[in-house]
């Protein structure tokens, strides 16, 4: 991927140093260097969108001894994944499927559904009722980044910040990777818009300051 970009930023350079050139010519000219400067952008935006699903195993990662391949998105793999089928509901439950679904790209750490039982007596059915879907997305959000973070890319006391707007911090120690209180234990499933890394712990965003 940095190939890309530093052939895309050269190749930039090197249109906007045409149009600098040629701005005592006439329109025309100005007009196709314009052109190809937003074709050159097209095709990175493009190269960067199928960034997961080029990097991404065709076999794919076993969950749950079923493939998660990178010619389906987060969601589709998610469903046939049956560890995590209590995260799938409650994506479902918080009408985010769709978002999900999307181009993306996201970075997802999806708890077990281990993970979720350790929550406290009741939490869970709380969250999944009409009335608090507002607070499950807020929690689920926290579950999710915005681009594409392979395990190689998270860094000792790096600090992320979720689609909920929160922050979580990375710890690495002796080759495990933890994210707030939760470690990952299954990283790197590609899918065609991100990436997921199966956690065993349900990550909760900070209580809001009184």
């Amino acid at each position: 991927m940095k190939k890309i970009l530093r052939s895309a930023s050269f190749a930039l350079s090197a249109a906007v140093l045409a149009t600098s050139l040629s701005s005592c010519g006439d329109a025309k000219t100005t007009e196709n260097a314009t052109a190809e400067t937003e074709a050159i952008a097209t095709v990175d935006s493009a190269a960067m969108m199928t960034d997961s699903a080029r990097m991404g195993k065709p076999e794919g990662v076993m969950v749950d001894g079923v493939a998660m391949t990178p010619d389906k998105n987060i969601v589709q793999n998610a469903v046939q994944a049956s560890s995590v089928s209590t995260l799938v509901r409650a994506v479902s439950a918080a009408d985010l499927g769709g978002t999900l679904s999307g181009p993306g790209p996201f970075t997802v750490f999806a708890p077990t559904n281990s993970a979720f039982i350790q929550l406290p007596k009741g939490a869970l059915a709380g969250l999944m009722k009409p009335e608090s879907k507002e607070k499950l997305k807020g929690v689920l959000t926290y579950h999710v980044i915005a681009g594409r973070l392979v395990a190689s890319d998270l860094k000792d006391g790096q600090e992320l910040t979720t689609v909920n707007g929160e922050k979580m911090k990375v710890s690495v120690k002796g080759g495990k990777i933890m994210v707030n209180n939760a470690t990952i234990q299954i990283p790197d499933v590609i899918s065609s818009n991100g990436v997921t890394h199966v956690i065993d712990q349900v990550l909760l965003p900070p209580a809001p300051a009184m």
